[in-house]
């Protein structure tokens, strides 16, 4: 059983990667006002002590504490380190993230330190964005200068700065204007925050105070105990889930090749520049979150060092699990950093896969990922040949001679993990994450293969909550089917080309393994949009869906997406019985249709 403490946004992230193994776990706030709705979750309320918690997870068996709460709630982290120690139960930290300190900030260890500072400074007037708990820590600041503090528009706040003595007109409420808005109003000599991270609005506060000249002060968070796992970000966690809490997921998550080549490179530039072998190298994906991986040989010549990681795919059947990703990193006189084919890898024979041809078949997001790493390390020239020993044989069992990428497999991965892949689990999954979203009350679901479809989306409908937003992955018919049977009245579908063409076709499920895209049918489509016959020969000839935006001219281009959409209402509207279904086409830019 697992244990989540806090409401926090990370609280509410950790509640939705729990939800979604289908099992019961309880989940701590302080009150019924940051109650997160769960499918799964089991809440309670009120704070408690060393001996209440300790208590309570002997009570229910806990074994693994997954500490979200907010960063400055010091005597809630102090206790959940002293459970930890009582009964040896792991405790994982769902860290925010936080900008790197920089000079433009007035940093200040605490609250007395703070109003030390402000004192030489000589401010007499301070816009307080510390939240109301913190009225009693700057006392001595506020009874002899003009003091606003922005706090939730509670009957609580009010109460509790009159039993601190604080004047309540001096209050003012979230919800009243933009941070901007409101230093243009009060013009405060200064401003004084926490290191509240990003999700705690910390850049926003920052922004505008730099725009209006007005000097920060920003109070640090506390150290964390020693011995939590830090994670930023929801696969993080659930790695750390899989690994402290054996079969709370029926499938655990893996690494894409992209993650193990980034590590990879990573770990060859850090040996080449330090003169050390490397056993295990720290690594971002895309969404900013950190993990280690294990180096299984590194090599180190004068100018240049070699690296290999071992792919872990998790319990997803891909090919290329159990592979070994080896990356050579050398100096060069050319700027920039170049990717070199290396053994196992492919080539780009054709145009289409948003690679040139003659390029070693590295993706454009994996190669992102390595640049900035070795980037951040050396700004010099750096030359990066990618190997996959055996990837010309594993290449036989993907689509890549059929994409004319030869001579071995792609290094790929958008997000850098991989979600198992099992029919079964994943749509129980997807109908897990639709029936959180039927319980929280949102009356629109909102469905997309993945994150970069949702997040184009999700700034049509910037009020849904975070549970309203469902990945079907390749399953679109189940998904639908699902929604209509949970009773919702509204959803909507995003599209990338690839899929929609797909759909348009009769596939309801898009998985390669079910099949190809159908270009004789994209040519009938082209054909009803009134594309001319030169367009229509053309799409006999493209590699990758993707290519149609560009081939499709641009009189064309609303007539040909409006054919599309109508072909896969034909296809899913049947299956959405008492709801409206909307879809919509994104471009690779982000454009919608």
């Amino acid at each position: 059983m697992i244990l989540i403490l806090g409401g926090t946004t990370e609280g509410r992230m950790a509640v939705k990667v729990a939800d979604a193994s289908g099992r019961q776990f309880w989940y701590s706030t302080r009150g019924d006002l940051q109650k997160v709705e769960s499918h799964n979750g089991v809440h309670v309320t009120g704070a408690m002590d060393t001996d209440a918690m300790t208590a309570f997870c002997r009570e229910h068996e806990i074994k693994l504490i997954v500490d979200a709460a907010h960063p400055f709630a010091s005597r809630l982290h102090i206790t959940v380190s002293e459970v930890s120690q009582t009964l040896s139960i792991p405790v994982v930290r769902y860290e925010r993230t936080y900008p790197e300190h920089t000079d433009d900030i007035i940093w200040c260890k605490d609250y007395a330190d703070a109003i030390k500072r402000l004192e030489q400074a000589g401010a007499e007037s301070l816009l307080a964005l510390t939240g109301v708990q913190t009225i009693p820590a700057l006392k001595d600041y506020w009874l002899k200068h003009k003091c606003i503090f922005r706090v939730l528009d509670r009957e609580g706040s009010v109460e509790l700065a009159r039993n601190a003595g604080f004047n309540p007109d001096n209050l003012v409420f979230y919800g009243n204007g933009s941070d901007l808005e409101l230093m243009r109003e009060i013009k405060p000599q200064a401003v004084i925050t926490k290191e509240s991270g990003l999700s705690g609005g910390f850049t926003e506060k920052a922004a505008a105070a730099c725009e209006l000249g007005i000097p920060l002060y920003a109070v640090c968070r506390p150290q964390l105990p020693d011995g939590f796992i830090n994670v930023t970000g929801e696969h993080g966690l659930r790695k750390e889930i899989e690994r402290l809490v054996p079969g709370f997921y029926e499938l655990r998550t893996g690494f894409t090749t992209g993650a193990c080549a980034t590590a990879a490179a990573k770990a060859a530039l850090t040996a080449l520049l330090s003169g050390e072998e490397q056993t295990r190298i720290r690594f971002s994906i895309p969404n900013g979150e950190t993990f280690t991986l294990p180096v299984q040989d590194c090599q180190i010549s004068k100018d240049w060092a070699q690296a290999s990681v071992v792919k872990d795919a998790g319990d997803d059947p891909d090919v290329t699990n159990g592979c070994t990703v080896c990356v050579k990193v050398a100096l060069s006189h050319e700027p920039g950093v170049h990717f070199l084919q290396g053994e196992g890898v492919g080539r780009i024979t054709l145009p289409g896969i948003g690679l040139e041809v003659g390029e070693p078949a590295v993706n454009p997001v994996p190669r992102r990922m390595i640049v900035q790493e070795l980037t951040a390390l050396y700004e010099g020239g750096l030359d990066v040949t990618v190997s996959v020993p055996g990837g010309e044989e594993l290449a036989k069992k993907t689509f890549n001679p059929k994409l004319g990428i030869v001579d071995g497999i792609s290094i790929i991965g958008t997000l850098g993990v991989v979600r198992p892949f099992s029919d079964e689990a994943f749509v129980e999954a997807i109908r897990r994450e639709i029936e959180v979203a039927k319980a929280i009350g949102t009356t629109r679901l909102v469905i997309n293969s993945g994150a970069r479809s949702e997040r184009f989306v999700k700034a049509l409908y910037p009020d849904l909550p975070a549970q309203a937003f469902v990945h079907y992955g390749n399953y679109i018919g189940d998904t639908i089917k699902i929604a209509g049977e949970l009773g919702f009245s509204e959803v909507t579908m995003g599209l990338m080309i690839g899929k929609a063409v797909k759909l348009a076709a009769g596939m309801l499920d898009t998985h390669s393994r079910e099949g190809v895209m159908d270009k004789k049918f994209i040519r009938k489509m082209a054909r009803e949009a009134g594309c001319p016959w030169r367009t229509r020969r053309a799409i006999g000839h493209i590699t990758l869906a993707r290519e149609l935006w560009t081939l499709i001219p641009e009189k064309y281009l609303l007539s040909f997406c409006s054919t599309v959409i109508r072909y896969c209402h034909t296809h899913c509207d049947a299956l959405l019985t008492s709801g409206f279904l909307t879809i919509l086409l994104i471009s690779e830019e982000g454009k919608i249709y």
